[in-house]
């Protein structure tokens, strides 16, 4: 008998649901509920526009829509959040979560709506099934939030809508329905703090830290669509464009972030950031090691693209190869979450603008090194790369540093949470760095197994839970904070969902797999 993939992977977001229900057991968790049930009938649809061709864009190919494990990830968070912000009694926060949580429900409906609206014939069941969830979540925002926070909520929503007709025109097949809603509501969301936190500056106060993050994320948007837009009218690839990109993005970074964000820290953004990395010897040490970690990466890349031009041209570069690039971020990460978090944060969110730079380069061809990385990353491209944009190393760096960006320290005690939370902010180890890294290799080298309707093994699966474990282990070890008391099944538990989840869905597993695992830990 032949098993539907997709049901299992709704049966594994499902488990996580009611995992989150049962732990936090209020009115936003029964809407998460009535939220997966419309969800998984309008994902048919989804999935039926998407093999007959009548999605408004071109979604990426050779994949399901993800609506539901896309829809369940906000809310999920915020619920799991609130619940952490409510034990420790800061009342900002658990109103921030609730937020977070009605912001991913109404974002879910409206991509819902957009699927029901262009099927046809219209699907009187799904119709009702989406309107009963629909007017159920509607009545609870009018129960628990404020008409501030309903406006917010209405904001991102209005972003969203702008921002998904721009990305998804300018950049066909790189997402599915379900990572569009994910990545495009995500950033639509920061950007509505950010602008929320300019227009307060007398309110402003928390970490410098944590501002670095929105203010790249804003920029590396007004970037991108800036000469998306332009590049449609002229020629990328000459010397003139290729300089008045690297002006512009001169001016942008200094003429307008750098003073945004000095608005926030109160100190010229440099200075800071001087006096942060040297503020001790274990820092410089850390960066020094870093610094090694991305020349070996480097020379891993070099030495795999001389092997394509002394071999065959269809050369590609393996499972096994690709999984080197896991193993160094590995060794990148667990040394900051154990000796320096702060400096992991801002050296992640440097990485990520680095990268989000060289894409830009790469993909509007701009000189000297556009038509370099072109040649040099292609090699690594794999079936998830359809679009025209390379996403998978962006990918696995958000997948590694989300758990330690979203981490919620105002509502940590002494920025340490109890228990099984204690390993919140190795998730993206955990999911990415080790147990996809191990699914990977085992699965492909030894693995024989197959789960029914995937090429996923089950010896993989297997080794990848067993690895997590061992993990766990040597965390325990290492770094002192971690104190799990007796949470070690519901560990187990969670690592094996979200390992599950890892055979069967089809989205960028890099992404969503250190979300769940998060969203687990923290309950």
């Amino acid at each position: 008998m032949q098993i539907n993939p997709v049901l299992v992977e709704s049966s594994v977001v499902l488990a996580v649901v009611l995992c989150v229900h049962m732990a936090v057991w209020n009115q936003h968790s029964w809407c998460s509920i009535a939220l997966f049930i419309q969800a998984f009938y309008v994902q048919h649809k989804w999935d039926r526009l998407l093999r007959s061709g009548g999605a408004v864009f071109q979604f990426r190919p050779a994949a399901n829509s993800g609506i539901v494990p896309a829809s369940m990830v906000m809310p999920l968070l915020g619920l799991a959040l609130r619940e952490k912000c409510s034990a420790s009694g800061n009342v900002y926060f658990e109103r921030f979560s609730m937020v977070i949580t009605i912001t991913g429900m109404m974002l879910a409906l409206f991509l819902s709506l957009i699927a029901l609206g262009i099927t046809r014939p219209v699907p009187t069941n799904t119709c009702v099934i989406a309107g009963m969830a629909g007017s159920a979540i509607l009545y609870t925002t009018k129960q628990t939030l404020t008409v501030s926070e309903v406006i917010e909520v209405l904001e991102v929503l209005l972003i969203f809508v702008y921002l998904s007709l721009i990305v998804l025109y300018l950049l066909p097949r790189c997402f599915t329905p379900g990572e569009a809603l994910l990545i495009v509501g995500g950033i639509s969301f920061i950007v509505n703090q950010l602008i929320k936190r300019s227009l307060n500056l007398a309110e402003v106060k928390g970490d410098p830290v944590n501002y670095f993050l929105p203010v790249v994320v804003v920029g590396s948007l007004l970037l991108g669509v800036f000469f998306a837009l332009l590049f449609c009218f002229m020629e990328s690839e000459t010397w003139v464009s290729s300089l008045f990109f690297h002006m512009m993005t001169a001016v942008l970074a200094l003429g307008i972030l750098m003073p945004w964000l000095s608005l926030f820290i109160g100190r010229h953004p440099l200075m800071w950031l001087l006096d942060f990395v040297t503020l001790n010897d274990r820092r410089l040490c850390l960066l020094a090691y870093w610094v090694f970690l991305a020349v070996v990466a480097t020379c891993v890349v070099l030495h795999q693209n001389y092997q394509r031009q002394s071999g065959s041209k269809k050369h590609q570069a393996s499972t096994v190869v690709r999984k080197y690039f896991h193993l160094i971020v590995v060794a990148t990460y667990v040394p900051g979450l154990i000796y320096d978090r702060q400096l992991l944060h801002v050296a992640s969110v440097g990485c990520l603008a680095v990268f989000l730079f060289l894409e830009y380069v790469r993909y509007f061809r701009i000189r000297p090194l556009g038509q370099l990385l072109r040649q040099v990353l292609t090699l690594f491209l794999d079936e998830r790369d359809s679009g025209p944009l390379i996403l998978t190393h962006i990918y696995l760096l958000l997948g590694m540093s989300l758990p330690i960006w979203l981490f919620p320290g105002p509502c940590a005690p002494k920025g340490i949470l109890p228990g099984a939370g204690g390993l919140v902010p190795y998730a993206g180890v955990l999911a990415v760095g080790v147990g996809d890294t191990v699914a990977s290799v085992f699965g492909s080298t030894m693995g024989e197994i197959r789960w029914p309707g995937t090429k996923k093994t089950m010896e993989g699966t297997a080794t990848s839970v067993f690895a997590q474990i061992i993990a766990v282990a040597m965390f325990l070890i290492f770094d002192g904070s971690i104190n799990l008391n007796s949470t070690y099944s519901w560990i187990v538990g969670s690592v094996t969902l979200v390992a599950m989840l890892e055979a069967y869905t089809s989205q960028i597993d890099n992404l969503l797999l250190p979300l769940y695992l998060f969203i687990l830990l923290l309950l």
